[in-house]
């Protein structure tokens, strides 16, 4: 039953952000919900990454809806195809479909007079009293800067348009890139190719995590007591957020001092020859970059048909890859793992918020938001995984869930008050971010080392205090911070 006025209200995106948009905002009773996604299906990240070995380095029980518990999980750590049928389960029992509109980019959204209208590739719609972004973070692959490229006369691919048309029985494969999408393609394909060549620029820290299956038992006894799975939920949030996540913002040295040891061990004692061992050890602290989880990838690249290039890359050609010794790499099939731009965030989209104000305005010298949900001078309008939200420490669906019920929150003061519109006030986001600037010198990600965290100025765009903090935060808007708009202001 709803409490106060209905309201318009639209999504973008379908994936578990705005899945999980729709079924809060109907739990609150708002039903007038539209959900614009630029693709013909559901699923987001998991629909668009289906390259071989793809699995989340979070624990399957705990990168789930907290209100859609899944005792089915098959493996610690779920595949992409398994995260997506479980989106669409989710998708189909909570009959999100009735809200959602495919093939639908929505390519500007403008603000004016209290209401938002929205431009896709499908048509204009609105006005909506309140536009929520659940785009995703990583949504543009990075093409690496070398050149040549385009000279290339194999198949080439980024890992996030994999081509199933292509078969890699017996290729001479290049793989460019050594994250944990390229470790976990190296264990998936080095049985089947002729030749695996991994060009690495920067080696990777990386984590023993035995990705197991889990038992018919075990499942068993997770479908027949719900309680029981739900205790699993619980500790292993506490486990994950009060151990690994505190230790790489600071706050707990102990468990720090245990992962450097885990993965210095794992290094040591599971790659036999001296030199590839020396080529595959970093040289900045462990977790400065995204911590590297498997138990496959440092056997995979001893294969005998798998080679670790360290050499420099001059450049591509017709053949292959030609490095600076002046070698060249003959390819059938080169893969292109070089990741995503994280800071993308809103962009291509134009977004146009009070008084005509652009977000290239608003973010010409950073891209800043409050609490990563808000922006001022755009009111009513929410992010899910806007800028500084937690993207390299804690489940991403926890994260996204505590997020996307702060702005139910602020919807709901919305459906309830003689207010029109609600924008964070300049100097509250601020604040916020100078508090962020002051304590990223604390975290491990800012020790030294160049990764995807780090925006165009070097700014290092995630969350710096712990997972406590950050949900206490979003279970308690403070609505000081905010200015409360009346139709004759909206």
């Amino acid at each position: 039953m709803i409490n106060g006025k209905k309201l318009n209200i639209a999504v973008i995106g379908a994936g578990a952000s705005g899945i999980m948009s729709v079924i809060k905002l109907r739990e609150m009773g708002q039903t007038n919900v539209q959900v614009f996604e630029k693709a013909q299906d559901i699923g987001g990240t998991w629909r668009d990454n289906r390259y071989p070995g793809i699995a989340c380095d979070v624990p399957s029980h705990l990168y789930r809806f907290s209100f859609a518990p899944n005792p089915d999980w098959t493996r610690v750590c779920a595949s992409g195809e398994e995260i997506l049928r479980y989106l669409r389960r989710v998708y189909d029992e909570r009959d999100v479909g009735r809200h959602v509109t495919f093939n639908a980019e929505v390519t500007e959204v403008h603000y004016l007079k209290g209401a938002w209208t929205l431009k896709t590739t499908g048509g204009t719609y609105g006005p909506f009293d309140v536009l929520i972004t659940a785009m995703g973070i990583l949504r543009f692959p990075t093409m690496p800067d070398i050149a040549g490229l385009a000279s290339f006369e194999g198949t080439m691919f980024h890992t996030g348009r994999w081509r199933d048309d292509v078969s890699l029985e017996g290729k001479r494969v290049g793989i460019i890139g050594t994250g944990s999408t390229a470790t976990q393609i190296v264990s998936a394909i080095v049985g089947k190719v002729g030749k695996l060549l991994l060009f690495q620029r920067t080696p990777q820290w990386i984590m023993r995590l035995p990705n197991t299956e889990i038992s018919l038992e075990e499942r068993e006894r997770f479908r027949r007591d719900p309680e029981l799975l739900e205790q699993h939920y619980q500790e292993l949030g506490h486990e994950f957020n009060s151990k690994f996540a505190a230790a790489v913002v600071g706050q707990n040295p102990r468990v720090y001092e245990y992962m450097e040891q885990m993965c210095r061990e794992n290094l040591e004692t599971s790659v036999t020859d001296p030199v590839l061992r020396e080529k595959l050890r970093p040289n900045y602290k462990v977790g400065c970059k995204r911590l590297v989880m498997s138990d496959t990838f440092y056997t995979a690249i001893q294969h005998s048909n798998a080679e670790l290039v360290t050499d420099r890359i001059e450049c591509v050609e017709a053949g292959g890859i030609r490095t600076v010794e002046g070698r060249l790499y003959e390819i059938d099939v080169l893969i292109l793992a070089t990741g995503y731009d994280a800071h993308s965030t809103l962009f291509p989209m134009k977004v146009t918020g009070r008084h005509g104000l652009t977000i290239e305005e608003a973010w010409k010298q950073a891209n800043e938001a409050y609490l990563g949900v808000t922006i001022p001078g755009f009111p009513n309008f929410f992010m899910i995984g806007g800028p500084n939200s937690p993207i390299g420490n804690f489940s991403f669906l926890m994260t996204a869930e505590r997020q996307c019920e702060y702005a139910i929150s602020m919807i709901q003061f919305l459906a309830t008050n003689p207010v029109v519109a609600v924008s964070p006030k300049l100097e509250a986001m601020r604040n916020f971010n100078e508090s962020v600037k002051g304590q990223m010198s604390e975290t491990v990600w800012a020790s030294g080392c160049k990764s995807w965290y780090m925006d165009r100025n070097g700014n290092i765009a995630s969350w710096p205090w712990t997972y406590e903090h950050f949900e206490q935060l979003m279970n308690h808007p403070d609505l000081a911070h905010f200015e409360q708009l009346d139709s004759t202001q909206a």
